[in-house]
C-alpha cells in the first residue's frame, strides 16, 4: 500500500502494517500482559507435577526397602526356631515347602486376578535362565547356613554379599560405587573378618553354606535387575517361574538324600505351635522373594543387599538369646559391632544420595547408571 504525494514522492506503508498485525498476532496468541502469568502457570504446574512424581518415587524406594528389611528379618527369625530351637531335621524339605508356598499364593492370585504373568511358553526358561538355579540354591544353603550357625555370625559373614555384589555389578552391568560406599563396604567386610577370627563356635560347613549363598545372593540381585530391564516376564512371572521349574529338582534333591524321609517321621507334627511356624516359614520365603524383587526393581541390587545386611543389625542382637547357639567373646563381640556400624554408614551415605547424587565415574566401555 502506498500513498502518492505530488507527482514524485511515494510512502510506503505495507511494512509498518504487516509489522502491526505481526504484533497483532503474537499479543493475541499469548493473551496480551496475561500470557506471560498463563506460561508461567503452566511452568509451574508442571514443576510441581514433576517434584510430585520424584517424592512418590522415593517414597516407592523407601518403603520396597522396608518392606524387604522387615521380611528378611522375620523369615530369619522364624527359620532359626524352626531348625534350631525344635531342631527340625531337613532345611532342604523347608526349601521345599517355601517352593510350594510361592508356586501355591501366585497361581491362585493369578486365577482371582489379583496377579498377572504370562503363560508358560517353550522358551521362558530359557528367557529367565539362569536365575531358577540361583534361586534354589540361595535359598538351600541360606537356609542350611541359619541351621549350622549361630545369628549373630550368620548375620556378620553375610556382610561378603555386599561386596560380592558390588564387583558383580561392576563387571555385568557397569556400575560404579563412590569412594564413600566402598569404604563402608570393606569396614563391613572387616569388622566380619575381625569376628570370624575369633568365633569359639566355629562351623566349617556353616561357613561353607554362607559363603556360597553370599554369591548366590549377589548373581541373584544383579540377574534380577537385568531380569526386570530386559524381559517381559515381570516380577511375579519371575517369582513364579523360579520356583516351578526348581520344585521337581527340589522334591529330587529331598528323596535323594534322605531329608524327605526324615522330615515325614519328625515327632513334632503334632505340635500346634511347630505347624504354625513352618507354615509361616514357608509363606515367608514367598514374601521375601515378593520383597526382594520390589527392592531391587526401585532400588539397585546392591542397595537390596545392604538392606538385608542391615536388617542383620537386630538380627544380631536378637540372636545372642535366640537358638542358644551363640558364644560369646570380645573380639568376636566387637568385630561384630565395627560390621554393623559400617552398615549404617552405608545406609546413610546411600539414601543421602538418592536425594543428593554424587558425582561418580562412569566405566568408559560401559552404559549402566552408577549405583
Amino acid at each position: 500500500m502506498s500513498v502518492s504525494r505530488g507527482s514524485n514522492t511515494t510512502l510506503d506503508l505495507q511494512p509498518l502494517l504487516a509489522d502491526s498485525d505481526d504484533n497483532r498476532e503474537q499479543e493475541e496468541k499469548s493473551g496480551g500482559s496475561g500470557g506471560v502469568t498463563l506460561l508461567n502457570g503452566s511452568g509451574s504446574k508442571e514443576l510441581g507435577h514433576r517434584e510430585r512424581e520424584d517424592s512418590a518415587l522415593f517414597i516407592k524406594k523407601i518403603g520396597s526397602a522396608l518392606f524387604y528389611g522387615i521380611s528378611s528379618f522375620m523369615i530369619t527369625v522364624v527359620n532359626k526356631t524352626v531348625l534350631t530351637s525344635y531342631h527340625f531335621p531337613s532345611f532342604l524339605f523347608l526349601s521345599l515347602g517355601q517352593l510350594t508356598a510361592s508356586i501355591v499364593v501366585l497361581g491362585m492370585g493369578k486365577r482371582l486376578k489379583l496377579v498377572s504373568f504370562p503363560p508358560l511358553q517353550r522358551n521362558t526358561f530359557a528367557k529367565i535362565f539362569p536365575l531358577p538355579l540361583i534361586f534354589l540354591g540361595n535359598m538351600m544353603f541360606g537356609l542350611g547356613g541359619t541351621k549350622t550357625l549361630s545369628l549373630p555370625m550368620f548375620a556378620a559373614l553375610r556382610r561378603f554379599s555386599i561386596l560380592m555384589t558390588m564387583l558383580l555389578e561392576l563387571k555385568i552391568l557397569g556400575l560404579r560405587p563412590s569412594t564413600a560406599v566402598q569404604v563402608s563396604v570393606y569396614a563391613m567386610i572387616g569388622g566380619a573378618l575381625l569376628a570370624a577370627s575369633d568365633d569359639l563356635s566355629f562351623n566349617m560347613r556353616g561357613y561353607i553354606y554362607v559363603m556360597i549363598t553370599n554369591a548366590l545372593t549377589a548373581s541373584n540381585g544383579v540377574y534380577v535387575k537385568k531380569k526386570l530391564d530386559t524381559s517381559e516376564i515381570g516380577k511375579y512371572g519371575l517369582m513364579y517361574y523360579n520356583s516351578l521349574f526348581m520344585f521337581l529338582p527340589a522334591l529330587a534333591l529331598n528323596y535323594a538324600t534322605g531329608d524327605l524321609e526324615q522330615a515325614l517321621n519328625f515327632g513334632q507334627w503334632d505340635d500346634s505351635v511347630f505347624v504354625l511356624q513352618f507354615l509361616l516359614s514357608c509363606v515367608m520365603g514367598f514374601i521375601l522373594s515378593y520383597s526382594t524383587i520390589l527392592c531391587t526393581q526401585f532400588n539397585s541390587a546392591l542397595t537390596t543387599t545392604i538392606v538385608g545386611c542391615l536388617k542383620n543389625i537386630c538380627v544380631t542382637y536378637l540372636g545372642m538369646f535366640i537358638g542358644g547357639d551363640y558364644v560369646f567373646s570380645w573380639l568376636n563381640c566387637i568385630g561384630i559391632n565395627i560390621s554393623v556400624l559400617a552398615s549404617l554408614l552405608y545406609t546413610y551415605v546411600t539414601f543421602r544420595r538418592k536425594r543428593a547424587p554424587d558425582k561418580q565415574t562412569h566405566l568408559p566401555s560401559t552404559r549402566g547408571e552408577n549405583v
